[in-house]
């Protein structure tokens, strides 16, 4: 890319990446084929087919691209462009309205070959994104897509450029038809034995452990810039939205948030006693009626057995007349 200015960088910073289901779906059945295939995690690369807007940048898809580098060695690796060329050919045929704009990997972090890739890439498309891809099973915070540009930053101060990558926002969107099929998959992946409070839980834990994980990576952050030996310089615009992110915090130094915090804390913390309560009445009341219900239930058989002992008594008592009735007449022969 071409380098740029502070002003043209926080243009380009609203540029938004939306990405939709499909290409997720077929970045996940990439990796997993690598996987069973070469039996290694490393990650895979592939090329990202849509629509460039200008502020907004529409990824419908993507295809597998054949890639291979030493771990040992981030400069060596290998990228078949030609497969790139062909396989974009054939995607034109059956939708021209999708071109290339960049190409994703599985990260799940920035490699010290991605700018050699990235400019690879700049020989096919103007202006690349690179979308990095979370595949893992374990990473359920957040969306798994981050977005990055390549720039060649010029500094207000005359010093020397840098190359380096640009973070922009990402979104996942989907289509009608796209809905409907995720849906489906969700519908056969969802745990039946996981009731809807059980998933709320897990929903709430989930965003805590992100808001956490956010929260450790802001720490290291501002502590590497406030290394003495760290040249980097300071990132107003960050800084002022950290700012404002701790502005929205409540003030907990005055003792009328205390107050309102421990009414609040103190009416859910009843709802929930009360709700224990009403739920160990029901349970008792429910185990005495259920205890009755078998004594009925025992007794009844009793009285059945009962009656169905003296029925039969009845009846020997009855044969036992009859027989002997019929053994008199034959005495008197």
């Amino acid at each position: 890319m071409v380098a740029s200015t502070t002003e043209q960088l926080n243009v380009l910073a609203n540029t938004t990446v939306i990405v939709h289901p499909l290409v997720l779906l077929s970045v996940a059945d990439h990796h997993a084929r690598a996987i069973q295939s070469r039996s290694s995690t490393k990650r895979v690369v592939g090329v990202l087919l849509g629509q460039d807007n200008g502020k907004t940048i529409n990824v419908a898809n993507s295809f597998a691209v054949p890639f291979e580098e030493d771990e040992k060695d981030s400069k060596t690796w290998f990228l078949d462009h030609n497969y790139i060329q062909g396989m974009y050919e054939m995607f034109k045929k059956v939708n021209a309205r999708e071109r290339m704009i960049g190409w994703y990997h599985s990260g799940p972090k920035l490699r010290a070959s991605d700018q050699e890739i990235n400019d690879l890439f700049k020989k096919l498309i103007p202006r690349p994104i690179m979308v990095i891809v979370d595949v893992r099973p374990e990473a359920t915070v957040g969306i798994p897509t981050d977005a990055y540009f390549a720039v060649e930053e010029i500094k207000d101060d005359g010093t020397e450029t840098r190359k380096t990558f640009l973070h922009v926002p990402s979104a996942i969107e989907a289509e009608e038809a796209e809905e409907i099929g995720v849906e489906h998959l969700l519908r056969d992946v969802k745990d039946s034995t996981t009731t809807t409070l059980a998933t709320r839980v897990t929903e709430r834990i989930a965003s805590l452990r992100g808001l956490a994980s956010r929260i450790q990576e802001l720490q290291v952050y501002l502590a590497q810039l406030a290394r003495p030996d760290d040249k980097t310089p300071i990132p107003h615009q960050i800084v002022y939205y950290l700012q404002d992110a701790l502005n929205l915090l409540p003030d907990f130094s005055q003792a009328d948030s205390q107050e309102a915090l421990e009414e609040k804390t103190n009416d859910e913390m009843l709802v929930v006693y009360m709700s224990s309560l009403v739920r160990a009445v029901l349970a008792l009341h429910a185990l005495v009626d259920n205890k009755a219900s078998v004594g009925r239930e025992e007794e009844g058989d009793s009285k059945e057995k009962k009656d169905e002992k003296k029925d039969a008594d009845k009846k020997d008592e009855k044969k036992d007349g009859d027989q002997k009735s019929e053994d008199k007449p034959k005495e008197k022969k």
